[in-house]
């Protein structure tokens, strides 16, 4: 059975090395675990223990890391199975087709798309005639 997106032509991602993802994950869990200094509140100790972790790990043994690394690859992946058809159909019905719901109602033709049975040419004069044929040789 042939679906609308063939996923078989995909590209494989590769993953970022372990020691940056834990590097990372170090970082994001160091700001969430900072992050109510900022209100005059407390550190929060889980946070700050999970970074520190994936600070040692990180430097440490970043092999260690490797199955999150991979897992987080994956939901990753999923995500954007998911978020993309999504975004765009949203992107399309919300924006694209009012857009040309309301250029037809104002009657415009900004492609210029209408049939005449009358014109012998659909070709359009450029006024000034453009530039000299010359100067389109040895651009570089």
């Amino acid at each position: 059975m042939q679906t609308h997106e063939d996923l078989s032509r995909a590209q494989t991602v590769k993953a970022s090395s372990d020691r940056f993802f834990g590097l990372t994950f170090f970082a994001v869990f160091l700001i969430i675990a900072l992050w109510p200094l900022l209100a005059q509140g407390a550190v929060r100790p889980v946070a700050l223990g999970i970074a520190l972790a994936f600070l040692a790990a990180s430097l440490a043994a970043p092999a260690w890391l490797a199955p999150l690394n991979r897992l987080w690859l994956k939901f990753g992946e999923l995500l954007h199975r998911i978020t993309s058809p999504i975004i765009l159909g949203i992107m399309f019905f919300g924006v694209i087709t009012p857009v040309g719901f309301l250029m037809r109602l104002a009657g415009k033709d900004l492609l210029r798309m209408k049939f005449d049975r009358d014109c012998t040419s659909y070709w359009i004069r450029r006024e000034p005639p453009g530039p000299d044929k010359t100067s389109l040789k040895r651009q570089f």
